[in-house]
């Protein structure tokens, strides 16, 4: 089974460099996407043998997230029940018959760290609201999680420490996640391996590949034998993230 997450930085300016057609070619089970930055009927986007779900930010042109599904869930819900988090349109929950699935748009502590304090309690609220669903069934969260979790995982970590994306707070809570019983697909496969997933538009970051890798498959720890590969998808372009996979057996 194959799922693909990618933050498009607006679909509507993603669709018009060939959005479509790299959805077709990924061929995924399940396709979710970050920062749509949409309201309701601004695109009419659908796709053969999909459903699709949307959820919207009150703010427009602002964050929201999609999944794309094959596969009729269960149940859907939009945000993580709790009011001071559900106006920005960041999590899509997917109940399906042997997991969760859950996209997710993490709020960015923004420069000189201005929303660090909400970002902390986002934090812990998000992971209180996966632990309750882990206690259910396997969960497979993937999103934009606005962190880079170690030195591997940014071109320059001495100095964007203490930037948005790589405090030692906001690594810190993502350790706490992962010690919590879910694992990091892509780092826990290639533990050693030098790979981004999301790169500024200054400074031709792209091009020389300054880039951090922020963008996640995160999973209950029992499903670890499942997993039989996790990709990021660097040639993919589009947005200045790119795809990333997680394929199951």
């Amino acid at each position: 089974m194959k799922f693909i997450s990618w933050n498009v930085n607006g679909l509507r300016a993603c669709e018009g460099k060939g959005f479509s057609e790299t959805f077709r070619q990924l061929n995924a089970d399940f396709f979710c996407l970050q920062e749509t930055k949409m309201q309701e009927g601004q695109l009419d986007l659908q796709f053969d043998g999909y459903e699709s779900y949307w959820n919207y930010a009150d703010k427009k042109g602002y964050s929201g997230t999609a999944i794309f599904t094959r596969h009729h869930p269960l149940d859907v819900t939009y945000g993580i029940g709790i009011d001071e988090h559900d106006h920005e349109g960041r999590v899509i929950t997917l109940e399906m018959e042997q997991f969760f699935l859950v996209t997710c748009y993490t709020p960015n502590s923004q420069d000189g760290l201005k929303r660090l304090d909400y970002r902390m309690t986002w934090e812990d609220d998000f992971r209180r609201y996966l632990l309750a669903l882990d206690a259910r069934k396997p969960v497979i969260l993937c999103g934009d999680l606005n962190v880079a979790h170690e030195e591997i995982d940014l071109k320059n970590p001495k100095t964007n420490r203490m930037n948005a994306g790589f405090t030692d707070q906001e690594r810190e809570k993502f350790t706490t996640l992962l010690e919590s019983g879910f694992i990091d697909t892509f780092r826990t496969l290639y533990p050693k391996q030098v790979t981004y997933s999301w790169w500024s538009y200054r400074f031709q970051a792209r091009q020389k590949n300054a880039g951090w890798r922020i963008d996640y498959f995160v999973t209950s720890e029992r499903l670890r034998p499942q997993i039989a590969d996790a990709t990021i998808h660097t040639d993919i372009l589009g947005s200045d993230h790119c795809p990333v996979e997680l394929t199951l057996l």
